[in-house]
């Protein structure tokens, strides 16, 4: 890399030079060894080989890092870099100084009145602005939303033509007049853009899941490989440094938040609508309607009310099937209640003509052959029947199977069918009641029983008799633990654990690592590095 780097001292523009280094710094990104750090261990590790190599190739890679570096200590680490090679006296190149001193001109939206994808436009700059006069504008970086996809960004590119490109954009929204092209305020375009650029290093991060405080990312019919196998990846150093140039607004957000109560009266106003009427089952018809919000608002940015036939198609042919675990009658259903709802909600929104409405009709019908071939009930496989998976799937998220059935496994069988609240996981009580009965086999019924399971004589358990602190302790210990992998906080948790289990570590032993790293973690973010260093 430092060889390269040599070859990128004779450039004269700092635009040619961000882009060079952006395709570098590009190069590991979204790569993966178990164990291994990559972006730790190859940018930081960059870093440091720069700064001992005591020549200008190396002063220009740590000026290049400490602009577009992908994380705030890889840029402090190159800045006190280029700190030490200064007091040598080696000279920075002249592109140096102006790498990342950007001054945002403007921001453009460009898409479709479906609005499946937004193209976001925005203008920069170079230099801060002198007075009163902002600086001409030197190039246009263009970042691809897709919606569907779960907000995440799909590709990115850089031109100089921006005079040209802006023009092109308005010659055909006035021509098409289902296409939208508009200005918008450079804190609301970073707003959308922080939210994308978030969720995608999320599941490029961690592929499949996400991890932080925020929800968990769920990417629906792409893979991190998708994303960072393509001119995304060259672009994604630049593109994170212009929209951490671009102002914040405090307070704004880039997604409509629903509440719980909220979604109950949308699902409510479309189940007493017209359009609902021809449907038979009323319960299935009410489950189906709680997932195509469900999909909206988390998805879709909080866009419950927006249909298209790419978003149709998406929902039916690549959320459903890895997410939900759907009821024989609710497959059925799922179809005609999709039909319905896109009728209900194009009246409601009043965004689409009706030929638009007829499409995305049309698409949701030509899906339903491709729906029923790949939709397959996920939980017959495992030998779950119905309460059992309402058991573990209160939420319907069938991604979380899995990792809530090494959390609990006891509520997969029938052992604790007998009382659901006395084994609730979403209780302290009941996770207790189900840790203790499954580390240690021991179980006191608050109230006798007389379930299938017991004679009255004979118990399939043992009575409590660990009572002291280290046993509390202990049950502390795996509750925290349990509780974390239930929730899927922090993602890496999961991921350390199917690791250590693809290599056939038993599950105590891996119950036993993951509650080690937990316990002697600072913080969150210590959290995750350890359990992403887990062999």
């Amino acid at each position: 890399m430092l060889r390269a780097a040599r070859e990128l001292l004779a450039m004269r523009h700092p635009l040619d030079a961000e882009l060079a280094f952006s395709e570098m710094l590009g190069s590991w990104w979204g790569q993966r060894i178990p164990g291994v750090d990559v972006e730790r261990l190859l940018g930081e590790g960059l870093v440091v080989h720069a700064t001992a190599s005591g020549n200008p190739a190396g002063l220009g890679v740590l000026a290049a890092v400490g602009a577009l570096g992908t994380s705030a200590p890889q840029r402090h680490l190159a800045e006190q870099g280029m700190i030490a090679l200064q007091e040598r006296g080696l000279q920075t190149p002249e592109w140096a100084s102006q790498l990342g001193a950007v001054t945002p001109l403007s921001a453009h939206v460009h898409g479709d009145r479906f609005g499946d994808t937004d193209d976001v436009v925005c203008v920069f700059g170079r230099g801060p602005a002198d007075g009163s006069a902002p600086p001409a504008p030197e190039h246009a970086m263009v970042l691809v939303v897709d919606h569907n996809g779960g907000g995440l960004l799909r590709d990115a590119w850089v031109t100089s033509q921006v005079g040209e490109l802006l023009d092109q954009c308005e010659r055909r929204a006035a021509r098409d007049t289902f296409l939208r092209f508009s200005e918008v305020g450079l804190s609301e375009a970073r707003a959308i853009l922080e939210r994308a650029l978030e969720r995608t290093s999320q599941v490029v991060d961690e592929p499949g899941t996400g991890h932080g405080a925020g929800p968990a990312v769920h990417p629906v019919g792409l893979t991190a490989a998708d994303l960072a196998g393509g001119s995304l990846a060259a672009h994604f150093a630049l593109a994170r440094s212009r929209i951490e140039a671009l102002p914040r607004e405090r307070g704004r957000s880039a997604a409509t938040v629903w509440r719980r109560d909220q979604r109950a009266v949308l699902a409510a106003r479309f189940l007493a609508s017209d359009e609902a009427t021809e449907l038979s089952d009323s319960y299935a018809a009410s489950r189906c309607a709680d997932h195509i919000i469900t999909h909206g608002c988390d998805v879709d940015a909080g866009r419950p009310l927006r249909v298209s036939p790419r978003k149709a198609e998406s929902f039916l042919l690549h959320w459903l099937p890895g997410r939900v675990v759907l009821l024989p009658e609710e497959q059925e259903a799922m179809p005609h209640v999709l039909a319905a709802w896109v009728r209900w909600a194009a009246a409601e929104s009043g965004e689409l003509p009706e030929v638009a409405v007829g499409a995305t009709l049309d698409a949701v019908w030509e899906s339903t052959a491709a729906f029923a071939r790949t939709y397959r009930d996920p939980a017959r496989p495992l030998g779950l029947n119905e309460k059992a998976v309402r058991r573990l799937l209160p939420d319907g998220d069938f991604s979380s199977l899995a990792r809530r059935i090494f959390a609990f496994p006891l509520l997969a069988s029938d052992l604790v069918s007998w009382d659901v609240e006395e084994f609730d996981p979403a209780t302290s009580r009941g996770r207790r009641a189900l840790l203790r009965l499954d580390h240690y086999g021991e179980y006191e019924a608050s109230t006798p029983h007389n379930g299938r399971h017991s004679s009255g004589q004979d118990h399939w358990y043992r009575p409590v008799a660990g009572t002291g602190p280290e046993r509390a302790r202990d049950l502390d210990r795996h509750e925290r633990l349990a509780e974390r992998l239930w929730n899927g906080r922090p993602a890496e948790l999961w991921s350390a654990a199917q690791r250590m289990l693809d290599q056939g570590t038993d599950r105590a032993a891996v119950l036993t690592a993951l509650s080690a790293e937990l316990e002697s973690a600072a913080d969150e973010a210590d959290l995750r590095r350890r359990l992403r260093s887990l062999p």
